[in-house]
């Protein structure tokens, strides 16, 4: 197996929990490499982005194609009330009254999947609150989407 494979599925697991760099990266994946650092930056199964590495962190931000791959199993889900799932698959924001459930493992700036009640994944992006704070409050931001799926259409 390729060193570059192993980084990533390491660091997958450490993100998203146990098991999720296999399920993310199967053994056909393509990695990009920066062209001015040589260092690893896209992640791509047929021709779809799955994930890009941030050189700030050394963490993955999930594309949608990549979100899908693993929201079943991984850690990092908030789920929101069907009522504003059309209002978040457009790319608004998550507020802390509509979350429904939310991993108890959630801290505020990591990556998380947001889905509806039904377990659809409806968009990306990361948290401003922890678990515990996403429960506790009733009213402010507390995922920053980055990409929703209907945005995709």
């Amino acid at each position: 197996m390729d060193d570059a494979l192993i980084k990533i599925r390491g660091t997958a697991d450490y993100q998203f929990g146990k098991g999720m760099g296999t399920k993310l990266f199967p053994e056909d994946v393509k990695i990009l490499y920066s062209r001015n650092t040589g260092r690893i930056r896209y992640v791509l199964l047929e021709k779809e982005r799955l994930t890009t590495l941030r050189p700030t962190n050394g963490l993955f931000s999930l594309s949608l194609v990549g979100a899908k791959r693993i929201a079943k199993h991984a850690k990092c889900t908030v789920t929101i009330r069907n009522a504003v799932s059309k209002f978040i698959a457009e790319g608004g924001d998550v507020f802390a009254a509509h979350i429904v459930m939310v991993d108890a493992c959630v801290r505020a700036r990591d990556e998380v999947i947001v889905t509806d009640e039904e377990g659809s994944v409806l968009a990306v992006g990361h948290a401003l609150l922890s678990a515990e704070e996403m429960k506790a409050f009733k009213r402010g931001v507390a995922v920053k989407v980055r990409r929703g799926n209907a945005e995709e259409s």
